[in-house]
């Protein structure tokens, strides 16, 4: 918010600022100001101005309430003015800007341009002029090249000099008091979905409807996860089962699965705490923002890779039909399954390395204060965090697809030497439809 004191008529006016993020469970801000002003206006992070209040004598203990409307925006010269006159030097473009307040009495109060900033008033309750002003809206407090700000925001600060309070400005794809969370594809995580949802101080009954819901749906993902797999496990133990390496990998499976409900529970419930009591044991904090979300990364991924064989092996068993060695396929599933831990854990043991603890304070209260767990990546770093999660995503997705079309296509080849008298299209149709589950899971997941 820019405050700007008309002080007399030959010296130039003098500007303020106070900055405020907009919470996430918020549609309102309160911003107090000490100093004496006449003109106050919003900018918003997109670069538009909105007027707030124009007052002709100064009132020190005003209360002002304001929303803002469409209608209180003060746009640019370049928006009002056809180009060509846009273009004009000051001094000929100058004389356009009476007509403009004249021109759009109705919708326009106010509009800006290069270092003014320009009023529409009425004159003598006939006509409208432009009284304009120096207003550098470009000004940059960058925080004495002292900046707190993560992933390149820019620093801004309410006054150049002694400054009180100061703000990051988030690039694209970044949001957070210190732009420390991501919203990119492979950059979001649950501490950035929920964390500023979750209020400081305040229980479970107080909480928003997004953290009470997420709790419910958590608490039946997590009961479904559990039952199914311990009964997966129960199944694939089972000793009569081992007979082909498909059914190892599809034990591992059902361990991982296990494992990841086990996982995200336990990242459930410390970010849930943490957030809502401020807990700053840092070594506790420490210690599970590099194991938990490693280990959800890894038994994701050992997830992915494992379902990917059991669609392998299948195909392969189907290509040899009789000739398949069920034997050997129980010993090359033991040597794969270690040669996926050993390459997954290779992949992935960079994400501890680069994660962190992050104090997020609040400078208008103090019981808001937060402690997250950030990880951050240098501009190339992020890129080859891209192509592994890509390839840990598309690799084992196009084994199940291309696995599937095998199946389809090799069985309906044997069903062809059988059923002589039905056409191949025909019996390709039927074997779609049969193994549709094949084509339909790897794509829902």
């Amino acid at each position: 918010v820019h405050f700007i004191q008309v002080i007399d008529n030959n010296i130039s006016p003098e500007n303020g600022s106070s900055f405020k993020n907009i919470p996430i469970n918020k549609n309102s801000i309160t911003i107090r100001w000490s100093h004496p002003f006449h003109i106050a206006s919003i900018e918003l992070s997109n670069k538009k101005y909105y007027l707030i209040i124009v007052q002709e004598t100064y009132n020190q203990s005003i209360n002002i309430v304001k929303t803002i409307n469409p209608s209180d925006r003060c746009e640019h010269i370049s928006e009002i003015l056809n180009d060509a006159i846009a273009k004009f030097h000051l001094i000929r473009r100058i004389k356009y800007y009476h007509l403009v307040c004249q021109r759009r009495s109705s919708s326009l109060s106010c509009f800006y341009y290069d270092n003014y900033f320009c009023l529409c008033n009425d004159y003598d309750h006939h006509q409208r002029i432009a009284n304009c002003f120096e207003f550098n809206s470009s000004i940059k407090h960058d925080c004495f090249r002292i900046s707190n700000c993560e992933n390149g925001a820019q620093c801004l600060q309410n006054r150049p000099i002694c400054p009180q309070t100061s703000m990051c400005v988030c690039p694209l794809c970044f949001y957070g008091t210190r732009c420390q969370f991501s919203s990119s594809l492979f950059g979001l995580s649950l501490d950035a979905i929920l964390g500023y949802h979750i209020k400081v101080n305040v229980n479970m009954k107080n909480q928003s409807h997004i953290v009470q819901i997420s709790l419910v749906l958590t608490i039946i993902m997590i009961i479904i996860g559990l039952i199914n797999g311990i009964l997966s496990m129960i199944t694939f133990k089972n000793k009569a089962t081992h007979q082909v390496g498909c059914r190892f990998y599809l034990l591992g499976s059902s361990i991982t699965t296990l494992l990841i409900v086990i996982t995200f529970a336990m990242k459930f419930s410390i970010l849930i705490i943490i957030q809502m009591t401020y807990n700053t044991n840092r070594s506790f904090l420490y210690i599970q923002c590099l194991s938990i979300d490693f280990f959800l990364r890894f038994f994701l991924n050992m997830d992915k890779w494992l379902n990917a064989c059991v669609a392998a092996e299948r195909a392969f068993a189907t290509i040899k039909g009789a000739n398949f060695n069920e034997k050997k396929s129980k010993q090359v599933a033991k040597y794969i399954i270690l040669t996926l831990i050993f390459l997954t854990i290779r992949t992935t043991i960079y994400d501890p390395i680069h994660r962190r603890l992050l104090d997020d304070d609040d400078d208008d209260d103090s019981d808001k204060k937060r402690i997250w767990c950030i990880v951050t990546y240098s501009s190339n770093f992020r890129i080859f965090n891209s192509i592994v999660n890509i390839f840990h995503f598309c690799v084992p997705f196009l084994i199940d697809i291309l696995s599937a079309i095998i199946i389809i296509i090799k069985t309906t080849r044997q069903r062809t030497t059988v059923q002589t008298h039905q056409t191949y299209g025909k019996l390709l149709r039927e074997q779609i439809q049969q193994h549709s589950h094949l084509l339909v899971a790897p794509i829902l997941l």
